[in-house]
């Protein structure tokens, strides 16, 4: 798991200077291989945890890259959050790792949408 995370890691790493799209391309083929040989495994509570690590490490990088209040709160707006919900969420003062727990980014940035960039599910091949 370790080793999984540390790979991930340097996938999505802010310095790599590439689109979200070209980062989950990248990050899809890791997982293919990952998946054909621990896809099947005896612990699918493993496979859970992992994917929503990864779902919210990904929605933690968007975020930073959107990087003012107001492209976040227009990005928020554009992707269906209440008025009120995207200012709540834009001005916050968390940081991007907490903020990537929140509902609101969890619906802008959610699992359908990161599907149809082409990030492989690891729960659905246990």
């Amino acid at each position: 798991m370790a080793r999984f995370k540390e790979r991930v890691r340097k996938l999505t790493s802010r310095t790599r200077g590439i689109s979200l799209v070209g980062m989950v391309h990248d990050l899809a083929e890791y997982l293919r291989e990952w998946i054909g040989y621990f896809g099947r495994c005896e612990t699918p509570e493993v496979l859970d945890k992992l994917e929503k690590w990864l779902r919210r490490r990904l929605r933690s990088m968007v975020w930073k890259q959107w990087k003012r209040g107001t492209t976040r709160y227009r990005e928020l707006r554009k992707r269906g959050i209440a008025a009120q919900d995207a200012a709540k969420t834009a001005g916050s003062s968390d940081g991007p790792w907490h903020l990537a727990n929140t509902p609101a980014l969890k619906i802008a940035l959610s699992n359908t949408y990161f599907a149809s960039l082409g990030l492989p599910e690891l729960t659905a091949h246990g």
